[in-house]
């Protein structure tokens, strides 16, 4: 069993809780934190801040489709913390989700996850109250970003009526001027390129974890490339696509 496979395991803990210390889960002082979070977003000024002192949580969802208009659900979420071009592998977040009805035997041979362990775990509003007060005001970042933006836009707004605001970066938007040559595909390709071990796949934990080990590498080969800011990010993928 490779050692990141072990630390996955440890720290995802007991079926179903949250690695994080809980918040209140009374209704109105949550919607008075999102309120605070969201002008605090509001204020936040990263783009011309040097990339490698900015924070970040990288995130991954498993759900158990693609579609959350459709009926899709959050299964369970990863995250973990990247601050100062650094991975703090003692600071995440992982939690299962209650909805057992949802799991075909795909997802859970694909995730490993099981009907036992989503009936044993919180319901959606209380994990994405305890995920808002881990991540704070982070940028956020995942691979292949779309499908996590999709899930906590509605999942947010379902749970609490407010808008989705952070900032979420797919991880293409620095492994493609990393590695131009290469194409930005799949987690395990993006991985093997800077030679990542690929452990554990399609656990939540895991595959934010070698996420996030893929967003500093990156970080690290742009800066190298003379992009300090995401302001010069942005302005060189834009003349990109002219």
């Amino acid at each position: 069993m490779s050692n990141m496979f072990q630390w996955v395991r440890q720290v995802s803990g007991k079926l179903g809780a949250p690695v994080v210390t809980s918040i209140d889960q009374t209704s109105p002082q949550h919607q008075s934190f999102m309120r605070q979070l969201q002008k605090d977003l509001k204020a936040k000024q990263p783009l011309l801040q040097p990339l490698d002192t900015l924070e970040f949580t990288v995130l991954d969802l498993e759900t158990s489709g693609f579609y959350p208009d459709g009926g899709d659900k959050i299964l369970s979420i990863g995250a973990v913390k990247v601050k100062k071009g650094r991975i703090y592998h003692n600071d995440t977040f992982y939690c299962t989700i209650s909805e057992p009805g949802v799991l075909s035997s795909e997802v859970a041979r694909l995730t490993g996850l099981t009907k036992e362990e989503l009936e044993q775990a919180p319901p959606l509003s209380e994990v994405l109250q305890q995920f808002y007060e881990f991540i704070q005001t982070d940028i956020l970042v995942a691979h292949h970003a779309k499908h996590e933006r999709k899930f906590l836009q509605h999942a947010t707004y379902q749970s609490s009526g407010m808008q989705f605001r952070h900032r979420l970066l797919d991880t293409s938007f620095l492994y493609q001027i990393a590695a131009p040559e290469q194409e930005a595909g799949e987690l395990d390709t993006c991985c093997a390129y800077y030679g990542i071990p690929v452990n554990n796949r399609h656990h939540a934990l895991a595959d934010a974890v070698m996420a996030a080990e893929l967003w500093v590498c990156t970080i690290q080969d742009v800066m190298k490339k003379g992009y300090e800011t995401l302001q010069d990010v942005y302005v060189h993928l834009n003349r990109q696509t002219r």
